[in-house]
């Protein structure tokens, strides 16, 4: 008996750890405890920096974000603003005296002007609509915001007077614009972004541009406070011509606008450097290829002497901030999968500050982050690790890296993440390298084979990296071994990297990702004979395109897919440019070269079954493009779910309850083959 007892106790003690081994996994109900910082602002002493810190509310499914302060020593972390409203865009004032920022503390988003000795705030603005980009002037009287503005149309048909008491269906809603709707928004309404100015302590706000033309961007004022640079486009078709943009610049006491520049392609994003001699924008001249990169450009406040100043770097530039003596500028730019920050001087010097900047995406990973100079060549960013979103971090001139925050330690530190491993293959087509990464589950076994999720990244143009993702970390938890990679077509490698899908999309993208599932398999992983994919967007046209072109998987989800390019460029939000920049010319002239890209061309090919997954309000890759395919499976007699994921459009990850679902189908979708 005593022996019986023992085994008996030594059966339910490992029971036990069996089942704290299972609780400390990445779980569903940690996607609710995510939190992840962003939008670093210096504060005016340099001593410190203040951030928007994220974080997931699981009672109103949706994103919280607070204002938060650290010392660049990572000491003294505390709240400046939180609570269940929203706070964010922190901008503190030129004599460092005062803050300004936007919050839903009193309903609508509103500007409000914080007191930094006293803590005192003000609100400024009574707005209708939501304010953006922020800007305080340099004698720190103003604030320059844009705004959306309302336009009231005259209706084509007005009914008669109803009896009192009737209850008619409403007025027929007319549309005569090119963009009608868009994605996360919906029907747009009848109007324009203008650029408002209002004084700092308070008043009316004043609008400064007119048009019906949407003039906005990022806000750069003049030295003496008397005029605003900004991005418009204010040609003639602007609705047809979505990729061009000059900069402007308004007199604010006027409104006389003068063009700075006259450039074919996006002039945008300017920044004035602090002597009030240079603007630094990103531009590139439009080819009407698929992808362009932006390259960073330096002219005279006046508009001449434009000089392309990243020439060499075959990069997309962004982020960009001048050093404190004008002599430099500070940006980023996609490498490989990874961000960087780099500096560069007006003399033609130039380095690396970190290329860790990432963390700001949670679903899948994507390259994303921000930083902000300190001034002093010290950089903050935040912080890209595989196993938790984004942190804020401080790197100095030699590349000494002092973390500031710790968000996701509560709830991670005791968890048995993924880990995560570089692999890279060669073409089997033309020898060009494919980088992608892979994630092993927790206590990996090298001795054991695992079934393998291979997760396409969308865009197509994007790039995924070693970058936190919850689904990722979820896909592990489950027992697989997770592989996503790079695969022609993708950014962070160069302009004709991106561009060898240009005009033929899908199509060599399909054969680097087989070859990278080749690769893998070869390395002794991943059991070939349990082979799942997956991917949204982008990554949903290629997912059904490989079910088209192979049968190798037992089980496929395709989510938020483009299946018909025709039926796509006309329903989709942005059909301007669709039309222009991912296809030689309109569906009805060659209607051929739409459907050979067309995943529904190979649709008879398919028996993998085959989950369809969709936001219910998508109107990037709409509703009907998933509807096709599943009747279009049905059809076929295919196994097919379709799932539609509701009061969500095509960014499924911003509620936390659809990303777990989402990943909750999908993993089900799976298992439901796994034998």
């Amino acid at each position: 008996m005593k022996r019986f007892k023992l085994l008996l106790g030594t059966v339910l003690a490992a029971a036990s750890l069996n089942v704290q081994a299972q609780e400390e996994k990445f779980s569903y109900e940690d996607i609710f405890n995510l939190e992840y910082a962003t939008g670093p602002r210096i504060t005016p002493n340099g001593e410190a920096v203040v951030y928007e810190r994220r974080s997931m509310d699981i009672m109103t499914d949706g994103m919280r974000s607070n204002i938060w302060m650290v010392n660049l020593d990572g000491t003294e972390h505390r709240p400046l603003l939180s609570g269940k409203a929203q706070y964010r865009m922190p901008r503190f004032s030129p004599d460092g005296t005062r803050m300004a920022y936007v919050s839903s503390v009193e309903g609508k988003n509103q500007i409000y002007v914080r007191w930094l000795d006293s803590g005192e705030t003000a609100r400024v603005t009574d707005l209708q609509y939501g304010p953006g980009n922020l800007s305080w002037s340099p004698d720190g009287k103003s604030i320059a915001f844009t705004m959306f503005v309302p336009k009231k149309n005259k209706p084509l048909f007005t009914l008669p007077a109803k009896p009192k008491g009737a209850k008619w269906a409403g007025n027929a809603k007319v549309i005569d614009k090119v963009t009608y709707r868009a994605d996360g928004q919906g029907f747009l309404p009848s109007g324009y972004t203008q650029v408002f100015v209002v004084p700092a302590d308070g008043g009316t706000p004043r609008q400064i541009t007119k048009g019906e033309f949407n003039n906005g961007g990022s806000l750069a004022w003049m030295p003496d406070s008397g005029s605003i640079i900004f991005s418009a486009n204010r040609t003639e078709n602007w609705e047809l011509n979505p990729r061009e943009a000059d900069l402007y610049r308004v007199d604010v006491n006027s409104g006389d606008l003068t063009q700075l520049t006259t450039r074919s392609g996006p002039d945008g994003n300017p920044v004035i450097s602090p002597d009030g001699s240079k603007i630094a924008f990103t531009s590139f001249e439009d080819k009407k290829l698929s992808h362009q990169n932006a390259a960073l450009h330096i002219m005279n406040v006046d508009g001449s002497g434009v000089q392309e100043f990243t020439t060499l770097l075959d990069r997309n530039i962004q982020g960009v901030q001048w050093a404190p003596d004008s002599q430099g500028v500070y940006y980023s730019y996609d490498n490989e999968g990874k961000r960087l920050v780099g500096y560069a001087t007006l003399a033609g010097g130039s380095r690396i500050l970190t290329n860790a900047v990432g963390g700001t995406t949670l679903g899948r990973p994507y390259t994303s982050g921000d930083f902000r100079a300190v001034g002093d060549g010290r950089v903050v960013f935040t912080r890209s690790e595989t196993d938790r979103p984004a942190d804020l971090a401080v790197v100095d001139r030699i590349g000494r890296v002092t973390s500031l925050t710790n968000l996701n330690g509560d709830i991670l530190a005791g968890k048995g993440m993924a880990t995560v491993e570089e692999f890279t293959v060669q073409s089997s087509l033309d020898g060009l390298t494919v980088q992608g990464w892979i994630a092993k589950p927790a206590n990996f076994d090298p001795n054991k084979k695992y079934p393998l999720i291979l997760e396409i990244h969308g865009g197509p143009h994007a790039a995924y990296g070693p970058q936190f993702s919850a689904e990722v970390q979820l896909y592990a938890a489950a027992g697989y071994v997770v592989l996503w990679t790079n695969p022609r077509g993708s950014t962070s490698y160069g302009e004709e990297f991106a561009n060898e899908i240009h005009h033929k999309y899908p199509a060599s993208d399909y054969n680097d990702l087989m070859d990278s599932v080749d690769g893998l398999i070869a390395s002794g992983v991943v059991d070939e004979d349990k082979l799942y994919v997956t991917g949204g967007s982008g990554g949903g046209v290629l997912t059904s395109w490989i079910v088209g072109k192979t049968k190798r998987f037992k089980a496929a989800v395709v989510a938020k897919p483009v299946i018909n390019w025709a039926s796509f460029v006309l329903t989709a939000d942005f059909s301007p440019f669709f039309t222009q920049y991912w296809f030689p010319d309109m569906p009805w002239n060659i209607p051929t070269h739409y459907w050979e890209r067309s995943p529904l061309s190979l649709v008879g090919n398919v028996t993998t079954p085959t989950m369809l997954l969709t936001g219910e309000n998508d109107y990037r890759t709409p509703m009907s493009e998933t509807e096709q395919y599943y009747q279009a499976l049905k059809l076929q007699g295919v196994d097919t779910v379709m799932v539609r994921v509701p009061g969500v459009g095509h960014g499924i990850a911003a509620k936390p309850s659809n990303l777990a679902q989402k990943v909750g189908n999908i993993l089900a979708w799976f298992e439901k083959y796994k034998d």
